[in-house]
């Protein structure tokens, strides 16, 4: 997907849509799984909430754990027992749960509402489509934020990606995530690697050998996070004086939390976000979660998420309905990623290369760590 289809995600107009039930018996208790924080507070506002005023006596249980989601699944195939009954993954765990048969495979256009002018789930959706299994949500970035108030910098500010690796202007703690993805990209740019040609050198021993003696650079200077709330915390704490997190995250910290704190949007890595259903749940488990899916992921649902953070909806048709914060009241367009004034040095997110290499990437970041 190329940046003019994300940009079309913040265009347009529609009008509201309301989701259509399934039929059948329908189970009792739902377990959805996602990141924890702000963002699954999103979710609980948008969606779980409303649906489960249409539903009384329902009882939706969330899990913090997608962060292991790939992992888990397997555990669970393998014991024959699964426990959750819809999954939030980022589009790469997607491709791969799908791989290897542990997500279900979907029908967009019949098990998905169409926009409200009629257009089918799958034209709506579009390019961000990325697996038979996945059912888009939001377009998100992985990005910086930075202490405002950090007088070892004399008055520097961060305008790069690249202050990251820049400990002689921007002395202090970072907080980079617990994994390759991201880190080996912004690693490779920083050390003169052009954006266009980052996963090619990747596929190269030298290319990987290269990434890492760029974060060998700064790895003690560093606290690596497992969860999304944890550069937050950790800013807002003054622990580290600038770290990697989701750009909604820093939202919240900035614009809900007032903390002196700014973001640097230079190198966002762009990613994709949504759900996916195990394979193998019974039929009334199976019945409730697409009824809640064809609910949470129609068009007035999905702009009704960027009331609560600042992620752009996966639908074309809900990107008109993006308005203000529910609580703020501040308008939400101009802190989603995609706008035009945030996006002018992106980098997007190679989804299907890291569905390839992420077991092998992932082995070799954790033992990198380890020494």
């Amino acid at each position: 997907m190329n940046l003019k289809s994300l940009m079309l995600l913040t265009t347009g107009a529609s009008m509201a849509a309301t989701g259509a039930m399934a039929d059948g018996h329908m189970a009792g208790s739902m377990t959805l799984v996602s990141w924890g924080g702000a963002y699954q507070q999103s979710q609980i506002n948008a969606y779980s909430d409303p649906y489960a005023a249409m539903n009384d006596g329902l009882e939706i249980i969330w899990d913090e754990s997608s962060a292991e989601a790939v992992a888990r699944l397997r555990a669970m195939n393998e014991a024959g027992n699964i426990t959750w009954d819809l999954v939030d993954v980022v589009a790469a765990d997607a491709i791969r749960l799908c791989d290897e048969g542990l997500a279900m495979e979907i029908d967009h256009d019949e098990m998905l509402a169409p926009a409200p002018d009629g257009t089918p789930a799958s034209e709506d959706f579009g390019d961000l489509i990325v697996s038979d299994c996945f059912i888009p949500q939001i377009v998100y970035s992985t990005t910086v934020g930075y202490r405002t108030d950090v007088a070892e910098w004399n008055g520097a500010t961060p305008s790069d990606i690249c202050a990251i690796f820049d400990t002689e202007t921007f002395p202090g703690q970072r907080s980079l995530e617990r994994r390759p993805i991201g880190n080996l990209e912004w690693a490779l740019m920083c050390d003169g690697v052009a954006m266009e040609d980052v996963y090619d050198v990747l596929e190269t021993e030298e290319g990987v050998a290269q990434a890492f003696a760029m974060l060998d650079t700064i790895q003690d200077t560093t606290v690596w996070w497992n969860a999304g709330a944890d550069t937050p915390q950790l800013l807002a704490d003054g622990e580290v004086v600038m770290g990697s997190t989701y750009n909604g995250r820093l939202f919240s910290l900035i614009e809900e939390q007032d903390q002196p704190v700014a973001m640097l949007w230079d190198a966002q890595v762009f990613d994709l976000d949504g759900w996916i259903i195990p394979e193998g749940l019974p039929e009334d488990r199976l019945a409730r979660t697409l009824d809640f899916v064809r609910f949470a992921t129609d068009t007035q649902r999905l702009a009704d998420q960027s009331r609560w953070i600042s992620y752009g909806p996966a639908r074309a048709s809900s990107a008109p309905l993006v308005g203000t914060h529910a609580d703020l009241g501040i308008e939400m367009a101009q802190h989603m990623p995609t706008d035009p004034a945030n996006a002018t040095r992106t980098f997007l997110f190679n989804y299907e290369w890291w569905a390839d290499y992420r077991d092998d990437m992932d082995a070799r970041f954790q033992a990198w760590l380890a020494q």
